[in-house]
């Protein structure tokens, strides 16, 4: 069998392969709640033969989204309507659930990106944006800087949010501290200017994610992960000693993985896109924890994911935009690597007659 298609863990949560579908906003919600599109959407992933389906980011409050299109639970009513989500794919697919939750900080309040991705004034039906301190993120509106008391309430918006994603069902739950939205902004000396004890040293700026993920852990029975991203790709800016500390950090206090992305913090970053770009950060941070990694980054060929896990340059690989370029991915990776795939019964007559045997009972 290959490494690719082994069993592995997160925390206590057992996947039947190291693939895993990463968050994508499908900007594509009403008031918060899951449409019909979200229906199709994740019923189409989770017929994929991945292990693990993590859909998009999910804002705790109401000004975090990104978009006013954005997935919310920052309600009971829309805890519940995931939950609807949660039991239609549980009826039809073995895969297993996380949810990603998350607050846009200053990079909120923008159209889709479809529709140009700018910036919304509150008479296009934007609204005022938070953040560490009153920076703008490119021409985007400048946010209002963090009281004590906002910090402190977006915490306690973090924990409720876990609270409902448990009880909606979810298997994971992943908190988005990558791509220049707010726990990002905290991490991130180019986004955060503070004065207090949540800016200036490291050790502050680590602060906000760490609390939060210690009060989350505590307050659901489901493994807690989080999402980074390893490096501002900006000089004086994030980077990947920065990221190896808070992996640490987390490892220490039982983060059950670290997902492993890059950039999205600021518009001058300067990024070096080609296959498995950001790999490398992926296996720094695999070397210095015993947390599992999981690796992303134009990973497309089944090969180039087999040789990251066979290698150990981390436990898991994620896909995004390739799953939604071929939402049967899994299943051509193992017929490439000589596996065998579990698909629906409903599909198994589509198994190709010189590709006899790849689809398991």
């Amino acid at each position: 069998m290959s490494h690719l298609f082994s069993e592995g863990q997160l925390g206590e949560l057992r996947l039947n392969n190291r693939i895993i579908i990463a968050p994508m906003c499908q900007y594509s919600a009403e008031q918060g709640a899951p449409t019909d599109w979200h229906s199709v959407h994740l019923g189409t992933l989770a017929q994929s033969g991945a292990g693990l389906l993590i859909i998009e980011a999910t804002s705790v409050t109401p000004e975090g989204r990104i978009s006013p299109w954005d997935l919310g639970i920052w309600s009971d009513e829309l805890g519940d309507a995931l939950q609807k989500e949660v039991e239609k794919i549980r009826h039809w697919s073995p895969i297993k659930l996380g949810i990603q939750l998350g607050h846009a900080g200053r990079k909120a309040s923008v159209d889709a990106p479809w529709k140009g991705g700018k910036t919304l004034s509150d008479s296009d039906g934007g609204w005022e944006t938070l953040a560490p301190s009153a920076q703008a993120f490119g021409e985007y509106r400048t946010p209002r800087a963090m009281s004590s008391d906002d910090i402190a309430k977006i915490k306690q918006a973090f924990v409720d949010g876990a609270r409902r994603a448990q009880k909606a069902g979810f298997d994971l739950i992943e908190l988005h501290a990558a791509h220049g939205y707010l726990l990002h902004q905290f991490l991130s000396p180019l986004a955060n200017q503070r004065t207090d004890n949540y800016g200036g040293s490291l050790e502050n700026r680590l602060r906000l994610v760490v609390e939060i993920f210690e009060e989350v852990k505590a307050a659901v029975s489901l493994p807690v992960g989080v999402r980074i991203s390893a490096t501002d790709w900006v000089e004086g800016g994030w980077d990947i000693d920065s990221s190896i500390a808070l992996a640490k950090a987390l490892d220490a206090r039982g983060s059950a993985y670290i997902h492993v992305s890059s950039g999205g913090l600021s518009p001058a970053q300067q990024i070096q896109i080609g296959p498995n770009y950001q790999v490398p950060f992926a296996q720094q941070i695999q070397q210095q924890v015993a947390t599992p990694v999981i690796a992303v980054g134009l990973i497309t060929e089944p090969e180039q994911a087999e040789a990251i896990i066979a290698t150990g340059q981390a436990e898991f690989i994620a896909l995004a935009r390739a799953m939604l370029f071929n939402p049967r991915w899994p299943w051509h990776a193992a017929a490439k690597l000589g596996s065998k795939i579990a698909v629906a019964p409903q599909y198994q007559r589509s198994e190709p007659h010189h590709l006899r045997g790849l689809f398991s009972v």
